[in-house]
């Protein structure tokens, strides 16, 4: 049986993947910071899901699982690495107070690499394992390509794991260890009812106030309609099982044609069009 370490199951591309992936016959072992959502989610899942219990930015929890799933393998080693696990931090970056901007790096880059680092041995870097190498496959977004505005820190991040699987992928040819990113857009999870509660009071004085209500209901609308999570999860299984997988795949509704014209835009123009949209001018 092929075995899957995800991270961030609990919810979202992380629960679609997971449900994906053991309907495909796949062990998974999926990360939850909480027991009542190990709990839950074993009862959901059956016996093919093992949930670990970290935090991602927690390197000895990490390296604590690590352990254990190279226990479960047998001596053999791992079939893929999914680093899903991922938070939005929101705000007008000359507003954003700078320990969130630092929670939004420390879960979305600095935790993929302590993540990485802690499995790839089971993934074949650790040569004594039987078995060929894994893959690793890095849940990146819209936002790793395009920074939307009150959502800097969350598209620093973003960038900054596009850059890092680029680095990752040409050093990890040394094992046959293959790094790919997928870059969902809009996605249908229950986080968009929890956007909607979100409370933008605290730029209540400040000169974005009219404009950051605007984003949050378009997010809100536009994430309503998105893809199921179950989408990705095919689209990530198709990463981990086909010979030749590209080294980024795109997970986005809409128009293909409509998308591809906005990467096309000189960006003065994509520049004026948000700037017409919030108000700006």
């Amino acid at each position: 049986m092929q075995s899957v370490v995800i991270t961030g199951v609990s919810s979202g591309i992380g629960w679609g993947t997971t449900k994906v992936l053991i309907q495909k016959g796949c062990r998974v072992f999926g990360s939850v910071r909480k027991a009542q959502d190990a709990d839950r989610l074993s009862q959901e899942f059956g016996g093919n899901f093992v949930p670990l219990i970290f935090d991602v930015t927690d390197e000895i929890g990490v390296q604590a699982a690590a352990r254990r799933v190279r226990e479960q393998l047998n001596g053999g080693t791992l079939f893929g690495l999914v680093n899903n696990a991922g938070i939005a931090v929101p705000a007008p970056l000359i507003h954003q107070p700078i320990a969130d901007f630092r929670q939004q790096m420390e879960v979305n880059l600095i935790g993929q690499l302590i993540v990485t680092q802690a499995f790839v041995p089971l993934l074949g870097s650790d040569r004594s394992l039987q078995g060929g190498p894994g893959r690793i496959i890095n849940i990146s977004s819209v936002g790793g390509r395009a920074g939307g505005p009150f959502l800097g820190a969350y598209a620093a991040s973003k960038h900054g794991l596009e850059g890092f699987s680029e680095s990752l992928r040409r050093e990890l040819m040394l094992y046959g260890i293959d790094v790919i990113i997928v870059g969902p857009g809009s996605v249908a999870t229950p986080i968009w009812d929890k956007a909607e509660k979100v409370d933008l009071s605290s730029y209540a004085g400040t000169d974005y106030m009219a404009a950051a209500t605007r984003v949050q209901e378009y997010m809100i609308r536009d994430g309503r309609r998105g893809y199921p999570p179950e989408k990705v999860g095919e689209v990530v299984w198709h990463a981990l099982t086909t010979p030749r997988p590209r080294v980024r795949y795109s997970v986005v509704p809409g128009s293909a044609f409509n998308r591809i014209v906005q990467m096309l835009l000189p960006k003065r123009i994509v520049d004026n069009i948000i700037a017409k949209n919030l108000g700006f001018k």
